[in-house]
């Protein structure tokens, strides 16, 4: 989730040439797929995250992307340091590269993410801006962002990680520091004004069974809506490791959240293992992706299942986790795991 950001132009300037490598699968559909058109007739999409590196170098990686997804999320290139790295400066290239190849290929786009407390540009988390001020550049910042991708880009992480990882409140950032609790409310609000049809989402971490920090998140989305600010959803982002697997009450957070008139999907789907994985770990980690997508297909209201890479060749957990990896559904070669399988497996028993 935190991966090196790719320069724009180099992403772009690569695409154009139209090389890539020839090292990877990228060939017949993988056995028991592809993973798209079993989830349309399951009925929910099924997204990845994308290294725009990737995208821009690697064929084998463009080529199972499309025929594998229905949905795509940006890893970087919408965050707010890929997008103005300079103040004034908007670079545009990476973020309009990924959406350009989403529509060639009738993919959706899950914008993300328009507020975030990191990856911020150093020009605004150091430039000492009073609220007013800050409240104009975070108002402006998404009337660029989603009134340039309006009717392309479906749905918006509006809002990502506001939640204290101990669910006392808010999470401390320049947002909730300078403009205080509302920032929210006004993001929200100036992204409806941007594009009245995209659907918005508040995206949590370790917020995806009951606990003190989804009871937090639960007690923030219904004020939210009790005031009329406009949401349309909530992400949980399903980060899992796999000596611990998934935490209780999974399924009973979703149904609440869905209680409330809200759509919900899983975003951020992975499942890190211990390097060297073995094989039994690759199986009990098939297990983990199987019960994460069950507990969504349970809850009507879960309509996208999204996993934050779908190969480990590109995977941000070596770096984000040091001594884990191979949380991904297909490994380095782009050949699926016993993850890809049970992923399968689970979308083909599922009838909605």
């Amino acid at each position: 989730m935190r991966r090196a950001l790719v320069p724009a132009a180099v992403v772009v300037a690569v695409l154009a040439a139209g090389c890539g490598t020839t090292d990877s699968h990228g060939g017949a559909p993988n056995a028991g797929g592809p993973l798209r058109g079993l989830a349309q007739r399951a009925g929910i999409a099924i997204g990845t995250a994308v290294d725009a590196g990737a995208l821009s170098r690697d064929d084998g990686y463009r080529a199972e992307l499309p025929r594998e997804f229905s949905s795509v999320t940006p890893e970087n290139a919408m965050k707010w340091a890929a997008l103005e790295p300079e103040r004034g400066k908007p670079d545009w290239a990476g973020a309009d590269a990924l959406v350009d190849f989403a529509g060639a290929h009738r993919m959706r786009v899950r914008g993300h993410t328009l507020v975030w407390y990191s990856q911020n540009p150093d020009w605004l988390t150091g430039g000492n801006f009073s609220r007013a001020e800050l409240v104009g550049l975070l108002r402006a910042h998404i009337a660029a962002v989603v009134g340039r991708y309006r009717g392309r880009v479906g749905t918006w992480d509006v809002v990502n990680e506001p939640i204290a990882d101990s669910g006392s409140g808010l999470r401390d950032s320049i947002w909730s520091q300078v403009i205080g609790p509302d920032y929210i409310a006004t993001a929200l609000r100036a992204a409806r004004a941007a594009d009245p049809q995209a659907k918005l989402f508040i995206n949590e971490t370790a917020a995806d069974g009951i606990g003190p920090k989804s009871d937090a998140l639960y007690a923030l989305v219904k004020g939210l809506l009790a005031g009329h600010v406009p949401l349309d959803g909530v992400g949980f982002q399903m980060h899992a490791e796999l000596a611990h697997g998934l935490v209780p009450g999974v399924r009973r957070n979703f149904r609440r959240f869905a209680a409330l008139g809200l759509e919900v999907n899983v975003t951020e789907a992975d499942v890190a293992v211990k390097l060297p994985a073995t094989a039994a770990d690759r199986g009990r980690q098939g297990e983990i992706y199987r019960e994460m997508l069950d507990d969504c297909l349970a809850v009507r209201a879960c309509r996208s299942f999204t996993v934050w890479g779908f190969t480990d060749r590109y995977s941000w957990i070596p770096t984000g986790e040091p001594g884990f990896g191979a949380a991904t559904l297909l490994d380095d070669n782009l050949d699926p795991k016993p993850a890809y399988d049970a992923v399968a497996r689970a979308l083909r028993d599922d009838a909605r």
